[in-house]
């Protein structure tokens, strides 16, 4: 149920104290009752309810319900997990022990998946200065006109996405910041982030590593449930945690510029790649000659021509200030929307004529 918040049933005391902390670090507002006959009425409509151990009491009758945590200090012996059985939990917390799990259990209520999953699009160069990431700026920006994205920095190399979008000034968590355990608060780390206006910004910073493979591959899986559109600028060298997005990735552009040298190093990439994912594309950057059209550089490679990347001196220009003016009949413009087409499910009557 939309706007339903969990249901805690405490008094107050330590364990009450626990409980709103881990929910705190969760993002996750609580209703709270201290015990079980007040908290009749929401019983039901509560998407969690959480019992603190003293207050499940086996003379107050509850309709059965799936959902039901019991909350103790220390480890549980018979007698609590006798109360848990009395008002149909299915498990026991023992805090600090399980504190992780709780703030999963409050993290799977915040981020309640959307109608429909977002697409994720991941953007490589298939060579250095292919302007990938110039695409996958342009692709988030564009994306945000319509629905709420999410761009993430995956090359800890590349000098970080926020310094294109002119942010590098502006107050947020970039990765070195983002301490992840085991699951993610998206609104929490929404509201860290940088914004280009609406468009929240994950960048790699400028002197520490980039994302761990399970920390990166969390925040993706967590954006796309929320059903936002997630843009990802992958490193040229394919670490363990670029792979895994590509793996997750409901599309990945491969933008090789077209020259037969530039076919020649995307081909390496391309091998990596197609042993983790089929959905592949290219994008072809640079003036087409007669002598080296387009779909050339599509058919040395293979994967299909999505798009054609001509040049844009206009935006090669704000790349410098940070204002990153893209036209809206340019030709960055046209091929975001073109791969978004290409990432986005088609509607089921489309799908199921083709």
């Amino acid at each position: 149920m939309k706007n339903a918040r969990p249901l805690v049933i405490a008094a107050e005391g330590a364990v009450l104290d626990e409980v709103l902390r881990v929910a705190a670090v969760a993002g996750c507002e609580l209703d709270r009752a201290p015990d079980l006959a007040a908290a009749r009425s929401r019983w039901s409509r509560a998407p969690l309810v959480v019992i603190e151990e003293d207050c499940a009491d086996d003379h107050v009758a509850m309709p059965r319900r799936d959902g039901v945590f019991v909350v103790c200090k220390g480890s549980a012996d018979v007698a609590v997990w006798r109360r848990a059985v009395s008002v149909g939990a299915r498990r026991v917390f023992c805090l600090p022990e399980d504190e992780s799990e709780l703030t999963v259990a409050f993290a799977d209520v915040t981020d309640a998946p959307a109608d429909s999953p977002g697409p994720v699009i991941a953007v490589v160069g298939g060579r250095g200065g292919a302007g990938a990431s110039v695409l996958a700026a342009a692709l988030a920006v564009e994306a945000d006109l319509t629905a709420p994205a999410l761009l993430i920095d995956c090359d800890p190399l590349g000098g970080g996405l926020d310094l294109p979008l002119g942010l590098e000034n502006t107050p947020g968590h970039r990765w070195p910041d983002v301490r992840l355990s085991g699951r993610v608060s998206l609104p929490s780390l929404i509201d860290a982030l940088p914004h280009r206006g609406t468009l929240p910004v994950l960048s790699c910073g400028r002197t520490a590593a980039g994302p761990a493979p399970r920390a990166l591959t969390a925040v993706v899986s967590a954006a796309r449930r929320a059903g936002r559109v997630v843009v990802c600028d992958l490193p040229r060298h394919l670490d363990e945690g670029a792979l895994a997005v590509a793996e997750l990735a409901d599309l990945v552009a491969l933008v090789v510029p077209i020259e037969f040298r530039a076919c020649m190093a995307a081909k390496q990439v391309l091998h990596h790649l197609t042993a983790h994912t089929d959905r592949l594309g290219i994008v072809a950057s640079g003036h087409p000659r007669a002598a080296a059209p387009p779909s050339r550089t599509a058919a040395l490679l293979g994967p299909p021509l999505l798009a054609t990347l001509a040049p844009e001196r206009r935006v090669a220009a704000t790349l410098e200030t940070g204002e990153f003016d893209i036209p809206p009949k340019g030709s960055l413009a046209t091929t975001a929307r073109a791969l978004l087409a290409e990432a986005r499910p088609k509607p089921a009557h489309l799908a199921s004529a083709a």
